[in-house]
């Protein structure tokens, strides 16, 4: 229905109540005598139908969601009606020789509210019942009976376009066992979903808890799995709050859901004043970890964000979709396409724009790819980093955070020992720099390019089987959210020559991932099998994220460490650096070892 029908149809059904019920209210109030003149019942009908129309502007009951309609509408109406019923005393009062006939309006005060708010939750009963018939929406339980829950009770109650019918609800709390919400049952609790599922006949499951930590959501969605059935989920609280999904947007429970963890909160206020109103430069700003960074940084309103990449449409994307999310604010969003293998050009951007903080995440970062092409990871981690960091201390950058790896310690494979070399780079820049220089160390991040799970679902959406290379690799695993928010507190925290890490919990075994996968996307191990490859060139079995002799004690932030990396032989690295081209990929990965290993490291190593 139009707005502006839907506007007429009230304005006309409102009036006809206004202007009638002080003649009923008179008949009611005064049935058996004639103590109201009909001249005054004239003057007082036309008061309520003009006060009404007045008031009902004023508080916008011609604008309401009457499907939705709450204790907010209620008092709304009440407010509406007191004050018309109030007005028109008046008028009676002035208008009847100094006469309030107090009865008729009480009764027609009570006309008013029963009528013109019985009109809109008729409308809404009639919405519900008749026009969002089940037809074949799915018979859906939803898990949580909170306010997320109660919402998207609601929601699904009185949309027509959703395929979803709400049935019941569970919920662990004792005390809402046997109650109702929306008039749906709470069937139960969390170890009651099966039996549920079995005798109610339900075809779909939401779980709208969105602060639901890691482990209860483990063991909500290991019940759910026992029923075959689709669970989908509300996005997390941290995306809520974001902006970047609504909590009307659900979502198929994902690997990433699982495996997080309880979110560190920010220091708001050491951030703000380190990046509001400032120029902030974000290289690899194109990539999962840089456009996130990006993201959060946002959040902070900085007063210019440089968005620094070599890949045109990677920048393009993150690019417009900042503008789009931020139109409202006073942000100046500058795309700069540039290598950081190109120093001129690191020189040219870092002069001309003058950021007080630069977050260098671009790099190479996938082990087996390095493995093959070596000189190209030299060029981009070490050489990339170099470039950026001198060209933060030539012009006066006030801090430089490096986004590295938990593969630079004691690496095994060529990436890591570009990201080793290149924090060696930066804490001895930070001895003689004006500018403070830290580093940001941590795990996998799910869904990043390149990550096992992409990899994962394409293997499944291929009909499988799941490679894995060897059924006791373990990984540590994080969100790109999460790996974001740490480099920016990190931005914060930093005063020279730190490693910061990630409080990241248990490792996890790649096969349990798998397996959780294949669950998750509705299939069992006999559909989708996993298979062995072996491990690749460069892998280790499993990954640390500080060495035993880098680790100082306590930590320095809500589950945030600190370390220090290795001495850099500046001699050393400036030769390397000078001859690097003219080494075999072999030589060129004996002479990375060197550099960040002592000779007895070496020998103990090949022994």
């Amino acid at each position: 229905m139009g707005y502006r029908i839907r506007l007429v149809l009230l304005i006309l059904m409102d009036s006809l109540i206004v202007s009638t019920a002080i003649f009923v209210a008179a008949w009611i109030a005064y049935p058996y005598e004639s103590v109201i003149h009909i001249s005054s019942l004239i003057i007082s009908a036309i008061a309520l139908l003009v006060f009404h129309h007045l008031f009902a502007f004023i508080y916008n009951l011609y604008k309401k969601v009457w499907a939705y309609a709450s204790v907010g509408e209620v008092t709304a109406i009440a407010k509406a009606v007191t004050l018309s019923i109030a007005a028109t005393a008046l008028v009676q009062y002035l208008s009847s020789g100094f006469v309030i006939y107090k009865r008729a309006l009480l009764v027609t005060w009570m006309l008013h509210i029963l009528l013109i708010g019985g009109s809109r939750f008729g409308w809404r009963i009639y919405r519900e019942r008749y026009m969002n018939k089940a037809g074949n929406k799915k018979r859906t339980l939803i898990v949580g009976a909170g306010s997320a829950g109660a919402m998207i009770a609601r929601q699904l109650k009185t949309e027509n376009s959703s395929d979803l019918l709400p049935v019941g609800f569970i919920d662990d709390e004792q005390s809402k066992q046997k109650m109702q919400l929306f008039d749906l049952p709470i069937f139960g609790q969390t170890k009651d979903i099966e039996k549920v599922v079995q005798n109610h006949t339900i075809e779909h499951i939401i779980i709208a808890i969105p602060s639901l930590k890691s482990d209860d959501l483990n063991q909500i969605v290991a019940e759910c799995k026992k029923t075959k059935i689709k669970t989908q989920i509300l996005p997390k609280m941290e995306d809520l709050m974001s902006g970047k999904l609504s909590v009307h947007q659900l979502k198929d429970v994902e690997v990433e859901d699982l495996l997080g963890r309880e979110t560190v909160e920010l220091d708001i206020h050491s951030i703000s004043r380190n990046v509001t109103g400032e120029t902030v430069m974000v290289t690899g700003a194109g990539g999962s970890i840089g456009s996130e960074l990006c993201r959060q940084l946002m959040r902070f309103t900085p007063k210019k964000i440089l968005l620094v990449g070599h890949g045109e449409y990677s920048i393009y994307t993150i690019d417009m979709e900042l503008k789009e999310n931020y139109k409202n604010e006073q942000i100046e969003i500058v795309p700069v396409i540039g290598d950081v293998q190109d120093r001129a050009r690191m020189f040219e951007i870092v002069k001309e724009h003058k950021p007080v903080i630069i977050y260098h995440a671009a790099a190479h970062k996938h082990v087996p790819l390095m493995e093959y092409n070596p000189h190209e990871a030299v060029k981009n981690n070490i050489l990339g980093t170099k470039n950026v960091s001198e060209a933060a201390d030539a012009f006066g950058v006030r801090t430089f955070v490096l986004v590295s790896s938990d593969k630079a310690v004691n690496p095994t494979n060529v990436m890591g020992a570009t990201k080793r070399v290149a924090e060696m780079i930066i804490e001895d820049l930070n001895k003689r720099s004006s500018t403070v220089f830290a580093a940001v160390r941590f795990g996998n991040v799910l869904g990043s390019r390149g990550s096992v799970i992409p990899l994962f679902k394409k293997q499944i959406n291929n009909g499988g089987p799941i490679t894995v290379t060897d059924p006791e690799m373990t990984r540590y695993f994080m969100t790109i959210p999460e790996a974001s928010r740490l480099v920016v507190q990190a931005g914060a925290l930093a005063k020279g020559g730190e490693v910061f890490v990630l409080d990241m919990g248990e490792p996890v075994k790649i096969t349990d991932l798998a397996k959780n996968l294949i669950k998750l996307s509705g299939y069992t191990e006999e559909e989708i099998p996993i298979v062995y490859t072996g491990i690749r060139p460069g892998e280790k079995m499993y990954e640390e994220l500080l060495d035993d002799s880098e680790i100082l004690p306590g930590e320095v932030y809500e589950k945030i460490y600190v370390g220090k990396t290795s001495k850099v032989n500046q001699n050393v690295l400036t030769l390397f650096i000078s001859q690097y081209e003219s080494y075999t990929n072999e030589e060129l990965k004996n002479h990375l070892m060197q550099i960040v290993y002592t000779k007895e490291d070496l020998i103990l190593m090949k022994g």
